[in-house]
């Protein structure tokens, strides 16, 4: 076993991709993650593309270093096993609604009952304090409720767009994920397990509102709602003459020294819109306009080749194939060949952060469905012969 959360058992009752991102950065940490899967199964395991059926390149993504047990809750014998793996677990996270739950007879009351030590965690969509506690949500729904295609538009965009990727399930799987740990740690000192509620409306509108309350903060406002240098709509990769380069010309020195590298000088020291922050984000519309303007009259190659003399934070702007090749990625193998034992050879990613001690590996590949349930039941007990009779009743799938 390696990482820094060795020896603690997490089930997981999540699927598509708040819950499961959050148990997958557990995972990789070193946790032992069982997930506990319908007989369909995960329904991320169905987006293409794949190679197999059920396998789809997403469930891959977000799913390794799992096991997977198949049970069908809706049946008594199943729950009875859900409840005995209950008393032996770390950690419990689920995703569905908590009335849900408490049909199931796995409210937080009952299973605290089980095992007083059980971390309780639930991610969905609002808080259980208010109007939308019972409304059901998903990624692109909660970005429009907190804003997000609003201020694109505000920023420039033709018309509303949702963040070109599942940005709220991964955010609030983040904060899922940091809840856990943090209980985790509240245990260790107390002994004392707890319900902890993770709700994706009220997490993402923490990260919005953060950012663009903005003169809403005070009382009476002191300005407009809206970051106003999130919202310029000339902050956007920079057209050269032959491309697009991405720079942050951001601080009192970086402006001078970007006025001393093209032989402008006199622009920093005589324009009162450039001479510090609070001016340059009044002036935000003009100073990033400039900004534009004079990139286009170069290549990408020489405002690189510049930018890096100045000491001047750039970069190219990729596509994803252009990442696929970068040599930092390259060299640091971050991007690496696997060969899962079902689904051939495979691209993926390493675990994103670095360790003196426990350092985290990948240990398992993403299961395949039940892949892991005759294994996972005699850990926990169960007799082939027992294992056997669940699997004829159908209150669990074993693949092997």
């Amino acid at each position: 076993m390696s990482g820094p959360l060795s020896g603690i058992r997490v089930l997981d009752l999540t699927s598509v991709v708040m819950g499961p991102y959050a148990s997958s950065v557990l995972a990789d940490y070193g946790a032992d993650v069982i997930k506990i899967e319908p007989p369909a199964g995960d329904v991320m395991r169905k987006s293409g593309p794949m190679r197999n059926p059920d396998m789809g390149h997403f469930f891959l993504s977000i799913n390794r270093n799992k096991r997977s047990v198949v049970l069908d809750l809706k049946q008594p014998a199943a729950l009875a096993v859900l409840l005995r793996m209950i008393k032996d677990a770390d950690v419990l996270v689920y995703n569905i609604r908590p009335q849900a739950m408490d049909r199931l007879g796995l409210g937080y009351e009952a299973l605290h009952a089980i095992n007083p030590k059980l971390i309780y965690a639930g991610a969905y969509g609002f808080s259980q304090k208010g109007a939308y506690a019972a409304k059901p949500a998903y990624d692109d729904l909660i970005q429009g409720m907190v804003g997000i295609p609003w201020l694109s538009q505000e920023a420039g965009a033709d018309k509303p767009r949702y963040a070109p990727m599942v940005l709220v399930d991964r955010m609030a799987g983040l904060q899922l994920c940091t809840a856990v740990t943090s209980a985790l740690v509240y245990r260790g000192r107390t002994g004392r397990g707890q319900r902890v509620d993770v709700p994706m409306f009220e997490g993402m509108l923490s990260v919005v509102l953060g950012e663009h309350l903005a003169g809403h903060q005070f009382i009476p406002p002191a300005g407009p709602t809206g970051y106003q240098r999130s919202l310029a709509h000339d902050r956007r990769p920079y057209q050269t003459s032959d491309g697009y380069i991405c720079t942050l010309v951001y601080n009192d020195k970086h402006w001078r020294s970007f006025f001393d590298a093209i032989g402008k000088p006199e622009v920093f020291r005589d324009d009162g819109r450039f001479q510090s922050q609070n001016q340059r984000l009044v002036n935000i519309d003009y100073v990033y306009g400039y900004l534009s303007e004079i990139i286009k009259t170069r290549s990408t190659a020489d405002w690189l080749a510049l930018f890096e003399k100045a000491d001047l934070p750039a970069a190219r702007m990729y596509s994803i194939d252009d990442i696929l090749v970068d040599e930092h990625v390259t060299s640091t193998g971050f991007i690496r060949k696997i060969t899962h034992p079902t689904q051939g050879e495979l691209y993926t990613t390493a675990i994103p952060t670095e360790w003196s001690e426990s350092e985290p590996e990948n240990r398992y590949h993403a299961p395949e469905l039940g892949e892991n349930t005759r294994d996972v039941l005699t850990e926990f007990g169960y007799t082939e012969e027992e294992v056997m009779q669940l699997q004829a009743s159908g209150a669990v799938v074993c693949r092997a």
